[in-house]
């Protein structure tokens, strides 16, 4: 009987990715520390492929993170109606999949001067303010 890969696959999948992604490295570069091709890094982050755990600590090595970082607020089971959120937000894992999501995280973890990261903060909030007024009208 084939083992099939579940949504938690997939949500540490995607932590690999986009801490990969982050940090600039290939998914080449990270398959040959692995001993591996990249085609099977690409079957981990898209959740096609389990992770083991060995194999998820020395990702966690290699990307200079803590194994926790792929597992944090990950449910083991399924929450009780009402005591946690059925289906949390993914926006951070949305946002960190596009071009633009990534390049937008690199330059401003760039920015030092607090007052300048507050006011870009505070751009984004107007602009997307701006454009949920213009698809409402």
């Amino acid at each position: 009987m084939k083992k099939s890969t579940g949504s938690i696959d997939k949500e540490v999948g995607s932590r690999v990715r986009m801490r990969r992604v982050s940090i600039g490295m290939s998914q080449e570069k990270l398959g040959d520390m692995l001993g591996l091709t990249f085609q099977q890094v690409q079957k981990y982050e898209k959740g096609m492929n389990r992770i083991s755990v060995a194999r998820l600590i020395e990702i966690a090595k290699i990307l200079g993170v803590d194994i926790h970082f792929f597992l944090n607020g990950i449910e083991s089971t399924k929450p009780t109606p009402g005591f946690a959120e059925e289906n949390p937000p993914t926006y951070v894992a949305d946002m960190m999949s596009t071009p633009e999501g990534l390049q937008l995280v690199r330059n401003f973890t760039g920015i030092k001067n607090p007052k300048v990261r507050k006011s870009i903060v505070q751009l984004v909030a107007s602009l997307a303010v701006q454009e949920e007024v213009e698809r409402s009208s």
